[in-house]
């Protein structure tokens, strides 16, 4: 790593030759430190280029002065491929256009940077796609692909792509503009160069590269055979930016076939579904996955019972697609699958919906893989072997043999029909000698894997993890060759090195051995993570779906993403920087670090993550923490005080509402006031309600302290309920009573300290949340449920309180705590009706990610309304959109989803809202106001079931 002096000669350097956006900061360096693989390694600094012209310049800089060059698309490469010393390209944030799409020739021309997914909304309306569909597709960009030779589920019916590629632009180390077109390349140095090199070793290359679709390890030397047309496009695709960084690429376009269907095949073990892939190839499917009951019983686990559908008897399955041009064919060739293959059990599905929830099944399980099914942290690194499919069962056995051998699992699933295997292993690279047994379980896999005539990578490219095993797989000739191709393409090593050619020791700078344990001084419980926050920073994986529009999921990772675009600003980029301030390294250092505080300080708290991130980072509590460690008996800043005891002077306030809000309003004395509180001047304060909802009930509903018909339940009565919207609570007490419940209020009023865990208070909100969790256990403890008003207030109820308070009374009080439409819902209760009327719902953060909102949309579509859900995040998130510093961010991500649909709404459409913080948004942004669910279905109600 360069000192700093150098980093900033380096910076200014690369600004002076033209480059406008350079980041040297060591926030931006920490966030970049890692891809989604094992490794980190620290830049120097992280380049945006606009443009070729400046990817250009930056190449000539860095060749000038010896620094070493890395180009990265999203960061979701698994084996190091995409991490570096010295500079890293990321073209996702501005070379990132879809430039032309031609339909007559079904091609498109496109930027590194642009995202597979948003090229294959470019091309629909053509009736076009890209043919390979990796995982990863909704944040991989075309440049990485390329990178990689990326692949997906659909290879055997689309290709892999350099199968798709037909012309590129690119740059090389010595600064050549190579236009790369198959029917008229470019005539260069290097490619005469290049020309002779494999001249000198065509028996190599023809006996030793291209022995089957899935080799990927190394470089495609065989499109470079004089039979192959000396095809340089093709062969720089997964050659992992070592030779040449690539600017513009023209790709292929497929068409999607007018119906598909699917085969789901159960068999006995997984290397028995391996056994019948070769049968199945002969009835040419679009693709052939493979899964087994490891993933299967983790999902149940983790996701529940509906998170699998029904499958095929058995305990491994392949999922087989077949396609025609009328559904006729495509079911004639369904059922050649189904009668021929030996599977014990069958599925046929030619629904779409049922087929896309099938293959759910694999999607989240490759997601949940992250942990084994021991439920310990597993590891990329070995994720991505491939065999010839006629060899696929007879590898499988002995694969498990060799993990049995070195005591540990994982959960195998992979594209089948193309002979490559993916899985994660829970190798204890946080033990002693963890590194140790991690390098000698991938010597020994890829000397299993080279036995069989396979690949070390199927699609994922060798990278850090194994370009050292290559001379494994191939002869001393062909690794002499591709040095010899290196050599000829970047003779001065500045592109990637450590990757493929001379590469760097496989357990050189891996990111999990270098963090030590840190289970001392820990407010939260970390129950997940053997109460080790190290191991829950270390969740992230890197994979980056907190990278993904989410606009069309009813997700919300990661709203101040979604609002930015920065890396910094997505749940990984902060991850990576908590995990470089554990590691203690030169770059970021301390839980009071600057470059960690401005990475945590657009944090909305949201929770997204903890539902919507594929291994649970849970970014709200790990900010929360940071604020706890960084200000523990310090000075806090003035909205902790304020916004952060919102609950202690909205109580105080209640008992003079019209002089609390005389003064909050006043011209002189509120603005002041508000701004000394650390409140961005630009936002209302909503005012405090004449009355409580409490004093309201006591008036109104005596028979609650016993007595009266109905079952029994809980009322937990939160601040903002209580204080600011007690229309919401009035409107749940009449909605249970008609729904047969007795409600009820616990003896005092109560807080679950959501604020002072949003703030880092974790202390004083352990001290609030354990008395109210005392209160309420009386009732938890016979069964009563316990209704929640505040979505967020509830979520602290059903998951914080584990985690901050513990013990049996708090897992009791989670256990038996419910939203108003699960209680509902349970009970199967018939709403009153809503036919004809659209209700665009905004659901609060926390509800979709501790409690989930099906309840609610199976509630309302009961009911008859036309419902439009929206994803994402309202924006304002609690006290985040209220602070000083965060306006712009919030207005934003109101932007991505909330404000266009309501600009967008019928104006007799209800909004939607049970979370307080989103009708405040609403109320700030909008001329239309937010309702709770109960305040929607009371209307409705018979006018004498309204009054209590």
């Amino acid at each position: 790593m360069l000192r700093m002096v150098e980093v900033e000669f380096l910076r200014k350097a690369l600004h002076r030759a033209g480059i406008a956006d350079v980041r040297a900061d060591a926030t931006s360096r920490a966030a970049y430190s890692s891809d989604a693989s094992l490794y980190r390694v620290a830049p120097s600094v992280v380049v945006f280029p606009a443009g070729h012209d400046e990817v250009a310049a930056a190449l000539d800089v860095c060749r000038r002065e010896g620094v070493p060059v890395t180009a990265r698309g999203a960061g979701t490469s698994v084996a190091g491929n995409a991490v570096g010393a010295g500079a890293v390209l990321d073209f996702s944030r501005y070379m990132n256009r879809v430039c032309s799409i031609d339909p007559e020739t079904r091609t498109a021309v496109v930027q590194p940077g642009v995202v597979q997914a948003v090229l294959q909304r470019a091309a629909a309306p053509f009736g076009l796609r890209f043919g390979p569909d990796p995982s990863t597709h909704t944040r991989c960009t075309i440049g990485g692909m390329i990178g990689n030779n990326a692949c997906g589920s659909r290879t055997l019916g689309y290709g892999r792509t350099s199968d798709n590629i037909l012309a590129m632009r690119a740059l090389t180390a010595r600064g050549e503009d190579l236009r790369l077109d198959y029917a008229a390349p470019t005539m260069s140095r290097t490619l005469d160069d290049l020309a002779a090199v494999v001249t000198s070793g065509l028996a190599t290359v023809r006996t030793e590269f291209g022995r089957f679709g899935r080799q990927v390890s190394g470089y495609s030397l065989e499109h470079l055979l004089p039979e192959n047309g000396f095809d340089v496009s093709r062969f720089l695709v997964g050659s992992e930016g070592t030779l040449a960084v690539c600017t513009e690429a023209t790709v292929r376009l497929v068409t999607d076939p007018v119906h598909r269907v699917l085969v789901v095949l159960g068999f006995p073990d997984i290397a028995a579904a391996g056994d019948a892939t070769p049968e199945i190839l002969q009835h040419r499917p679009t693709a052939c996955e493979g899964i087994d009951s490891r993933i299967v019983d983790v999902l149940r686990d983790r996701r529940g019972s509906a998170a699998v559908p029904p499958l095929p008897a058995g305990a491994a399955w392949l999922f087989v697609e077949v396609v025609g041009d009328t559904l006729a064919d495509a079911m004639a060739a369904a059922s050649r699958v189904e009668k021929g293959c030996g599977a014990m059990d069958s599925l046929v599905v030619d629904d779409s919906v049922r087929a896309a929830a099938l293959w759910r099944i694999r999607a989240d399980g490759a997601g949940l893989s992250g942990r084994s099914p021991a439920g310990k942290p597993a590891y990329a690194g070995w994720e991505d072997a491939a065999v010839p499919p006629e060899r696929l069962g007879s590898y499988l056995r002995d694969f498990d043999a060799l993990m049995a051998e070195f005591g540990v699992t994982g959960m195998p699933y992979g594209h089948f029909g193309d002979g490559c295997l993916h899985i994660r292993i829970d190798l204890p690279l946080d033990q002693p000698d963890g590194t140790r047994v991690f390098r000698d379980f991938l010597f020994a896999a890829a000397t299993l894997v080279a036995g069989y005539g396979g690949s070390l990578s199927g699609e994922h490219g060798d990278g850090r993890a194994r370009s050292e095993l290559l001379p494994l797989m191939y002869s001393p000739a062909a690794l002499a060759l591709m040095a010899a191709v290196k050599h000829t393409f970047d003779p001065d090593n500045i592109l990637n090195p450590g990757v493929i050619v001379d590469p760097e020791p496989l357990d050189a700078q891996l990111r999990v051995p270098a963090a030590p344990a840190l289970r001392r001084s820990l407010a939260l419980a970390y129950r997940h993570d053997d109460g080790d926050f190290t191991q829950a920073v270390h969740r992230c994986t890197g994979v980056g779906k907190c990278r993904a529009d989410n606009s069309a999921t009813g997700e919300v990772m990661c709203p101040s993403y979604q609002a930015t675009r920065e890396e910094k600003d997505s749940t990984r980029g902060r991850a990576r920087v908590l995990q470089e301030m554990i590691n203690g390294t030169e770059v970021t250092r301390g839980w009071r670090s600057p470059e960690v505080h401005e990475a945590l300080d657009l944090c909305l708290s949201c929770k997204g993550c903890a539902s919507d991130c594929p291994t649970g980072v849970d970014m709200a509590a790990y900010k929360a923490e940071v604020l706890y460690q960084s200000y523990r008996r310090r000075l806090r800043p003035a909205s902790h005080y304020t916004l952060g005891w919102l609950p202690r002077w909205a109580k105080l306030a209640s008992a003079a509402p019209r002089l609390a809000n005389a003064i909050l309003r006043a011209p002189l004395v509120g603005p002041v006031a508000l701004s000394a509180a650390g409140v961005d001047s630009r936002r209302n304060i909503p005012p405090v309600a004449p009355r409580t909802f409490r004093s309201w009930f006591d008036e109104n509903v005596p028979s609650a302290a016993g007595g009266g018909a109905g079952d029994e339940v809980v009322l937990f009565v939160d601040s903002f309920t209580n204080y600011f919207s007690p229309e919401a609570g009035i409107a749940t007490v009449r909605v249970l009573q008609a729904a047969g419940y007795r409600p009820r209020l616990t003896a005092e009023q109560q807080c679950c300290g959501l604020t002072w865990i949003s703030t880092g208070q974790l202390d004083t909100a352990r001290r609030i949340l354990g008395k109210t969790v005392t209160s309420l256990a009386e009732f938890a403890g016979r069964g009563v449920p316990v209704v929640g008003i505040e979505p967020s207030c509830t979520a602290v109820l059903r998951s914080d309180a584990v985690e901050l308070v513990g013990g049996v009374d708090a897992e009791r009080t989670a256990a038996t705590t419910r939203t108003l439409a699960e209680l509902l819902t349970e009970r199967g209760w018939q709403p009153p009706s809503l036919a004809g009327r659209q209700v665009v719902a905004q659901p609060h953060c926390h509800h979709h990610a501790v409690m989930g909102w099906s309840p609610d949309a199976q509630l309302l579509r009961t009911a008859g309304a036309e419902l439009v859900r929206l994803g994402g995040c309202c924006g304002l998130a609690g006290n985040f959109g209220v602070e000083k510093g965060h306006y712009e961010v919030s207005v934003a991500v109101a932007e991505q989803q909330l404000l266009p649909a309501i600009r967008d709404a019928d104006p007799s459409a209800a909004i939607l809202a049970d979370g307080y913080s989103c009708r405040t948004q609403l109320a700030d942004l909008t001329a239309r106001r937010g309702i709770h669910l109960a305040q929607l279905l009371a209307d409705q109600l018979p006018a004498a079931t309204r009054e209590c």
